[in-house]
């Protein structure tokens, strides 16, 4: 089981990759049989559809700004909490989102849980 700083530092890796638009190496955080359900409640993405979400998400221009600290456990999860602006079309999102991610004994997420509803996303033009 990873370690709190070795879950929190790859949190860390995810926000600064989205950030810099480096959709390869945000992929490269992930285990090969990971699965993405973001938002909850919709399908899970896996394989291929992880790499096109996240290809998809900087084409977005997607930013994350966290609102609180990264978050980790007693267990081989963390979780963090931020605000996420897509640029589309000329169409600015903000969506205020929770993230709970799993890992393996490596450090790789194996399961990343996105939690949002229609409630918490903010479109201003």
């Amino acid at each position: 089981m990873p370690d709190q700083m070795v879950m929190k530092a790859a949190l860390q890796a995810y926000v600064d990759n989205i950030n810099k638009g480096d959709a390869p190496a945000v992929i490269a955080l992930f285990a090969p049989d990971a699965v993405i359900e973001d938002p909850v409640g919709t399908p899970p993405k896996r394989g291929q559809e992880i790499v096109d979400w996240f290809h998809q998400a900087v084409a977005m221009k997607a930013h994350l700004t966290p609102v609180a600290p990264i978050r980790g456990s007693h267990g081989n999860a963390a979780a963090i909490a931020f605000i996420v602006q897509t640029d589309w079309e000329g169409q600015v999102t903000r969506i205020h989102s929770l993230d709970t991610c799993t890992f393996d004994d490596q450090g790789r997420i194996t399961e990343l849980k996105g939690y949002w509803g229609l409630d918490d996303v903010d479109g201003c033009a």
